[in-house]
C-alpha cells in the first residue's frame, strides 16, 4: 500500500513524499479485509497530515486491487471508518484498474491496460464505466505476468516430457530459476503467494523470446489477450485514447512491439499515447476533484464509488 498527500497545482509545495507499507492486505469472507486495510493506512495518513502541518483532509480517494468483486466490506465500513478516525467527509473508494486510467489518461475517453502480475483493461466515455479481465490468475488475467509466467512454465514442462510444443531455452531457465523440474510442483503448490511466483518467470520468458520462438509466441497471444480486453472496453470515438501501465511493462520491446501491433489492428480509432502518471497519481488527481465539486469520472457501484457525506 502507498499513501501520499496532495493538493491542487495552485496551493504550493512542500507536502512530504508517499508511504509505502510492504504488507499486502488481507482478503476474507467478505473480500478485502477493512479492519486490515485501516491498520495500514491510518497511521501512514497521521504521519503524512503530522509531517505537513495538514489539520484535516478534504477527501480520500483509495484504489484497491480486487475492489470491483472484493470490495463489500470497504464499502460497508470504510467511509464510516475514516470520518470517526480521520474527520473526513468525502471518501472515493475505487478499484485500482480506475486509478490507474485516472493517472494515465485523467479526464479523456479511452482506456488503459493495467499490467503487472495480473491484468485489467478499463475504459469509459466519461459516462460510464467498462472493464474486461481482471479475473485472477485462476479465472482470467490473460495476458498479465502471472499468465505470460504459468505459459513459460508449461512450455518448459513440455520439453522436459518430449511432448511438442515445448522450449529448450525456457527449460535451462527453470532450472535455473527453481532447480530440478521434478521438484517444482511441490515448491510451486504449497505457496500462498503463486501469481507472484509465476509472474517471476515471466522476465525470463521475454529475455528469451528473441532468439525462441516459443517464448516469441507466449508473448504474442499475452499482447492479443490485453489488445482484446482493450478493444472491448474502448468507447467508439475519434477522441479515444489508449495507454499503457503497470510493472510489466518494463520488459520492453519482446512485448510491447507484439503488443503496438495488435492494438493497430484491433483498436484502429484510438491513439495511443504514454502514461502521463500512475495510479498514486490518479487517486491524487480524483480526490482533488472531489473537493473541488468537479470531479467528471462517472460513479459507479463497483468501480468508482462516492461517498461526498457520510451518514455518520
Amino acid at each position: 500500500m502507498r499513501a501520499v498527500l496532495g493538493a491542487p497545482a495552485d496551493a504550493g509545495t512542500g507536502l512530504p513524499g508517499p508511504l509505502t507499507s510492504a504488507e499486502p492486505v488481507r482478503t476474507g469472507p467478505r473480500g478485502i479485509d477493512a479492519d486490515h486495510l485501516l491498520e495500514q493506512l491510518l497511521p501512514m495518513a497521521r504521519r503524512l497530515m503530522a509531517d505537513s502541518g495538514v489539520a484535516e483532509l478534504g477527501a480520500v480517494a483509495l484504489g484497491a486491487a480486487g475492489f470491483a468483486t472484493l470490495g463489500d466490506d470497504l464499502r460497508a465500513r470504510l467511509p464510516s471508518a475514516l470520518e470517526r478516525e480521520l474527520g473526513v467527509r468525502r471518501v472515493v473508494l475505487a478499484a485500482d484498474a480506475v486509478t490507474a486510467y485516472t493517472g494515465a489518461l485523467g479526464r479523456r475517453p479511452g482506456a488503459v491496460i493495467a499490467a503487472g502480475t495480473g491484468m485489467i483493461a478499463v475504459g469509459t466515455d466519461l459516462k460510464s464505466w467498462r472493464r474486461a479481465d481482471g479475473w485472477g490468475h485462476l479465472l482470467g488475467d490473460c495476458g498479465g505476468g502471472a499468465w505470460i509466467g504459468r505459459a513459460g512454465l508449461e512450455a518448459a514442462l513440455r520439453a522436459f516430457d518430449g511432448r511438442r510444443g515445448g522450449s529448450a531455452t525456457l527449460l535451462a531457465r527453470v532450472e535455473e530459476r527453481f532447480g530440478p523440474v521434478p521438484e517444482l510442483p511441490g515448491r510451486l503448490y504449497s505457496r500462498t503467494d503463486r501469481p507472484a511466483v509465476l509472474a517471476s518467470f515471466a522476465p525470463k520468458v521475454a529475455s528469451a523470446a528473441g532468439a525462441d520462438p516459443v517464448a516469441a509466441e507466449i508473448l504474442r497471444a499475452a499482447a492479443r489477450h490485453m489488445a482484446e480486453s482493450a478493444a472491448a472496453v474502448c468507447p467508439e470515438t475519434e477522441e479515444a485514447q489508449v495507454a499503457l501501465t503497470g510493472g510489466l511493462f518494463k520488459m520492453g520491446d519482446p512485448l510491447l512491439v507484439p503488443l503496438r501491433e495488435e492494438l493497430a489492428a484491433q483498436l484502429p480509432h484510438a491513439r495511443p499515447v504514454p502514461a502521463a502518471g500512475d495510479p498514486l497519481h490518479g487517486a491524487m488527481i480524483i480526490a482533488i476533484d472531489l473537493v473541488r465539486g468537479d470531479l467528471a469520472l462517472a460513479p459507479d457501484e463497483r468501480l468508482l464509488h462516492v461517498v461526498s457525506e457520510t451518514a455518520g
